[in-house]
């Protein structure tokens, strides 16, 4: 089974079409991703990682949705 995380873009460290990487920040946790599929994301933007790379994008009620939902998995 595969996870993928809503996370909050911070900033962009490159933003080379195939090779962009960004800052992300997961909890309070920060984290370097790949953003060659959401190479329009911008920062404050949330994306979907997986296993390090950016695969989509989601806007905030989404994102703080499945972060709930997370958390309460978490608790059983």
């Amino acid at each position: 089974m595969c996870l993928g995380v809503p996370g909050r873009l911070l900033k962009w460290l490159d933003r080379d079409p195939i090779f962009g990487r960004a800052l992300v920040e997961f909890g309070g946790v920060q984290r370097e991703c790949q953003m060659a599929c959401v190479p329009e994301a911008e920062p404050g933007d949330y994306v979907v990682v997986h296993a390090g790379l950016a695969i989509c994008r989601l806007n905030e009620a989404e994102a703080q949705q499945t972060l709930r939902d997370l958390e309460r998995f978490g608790d059983h």
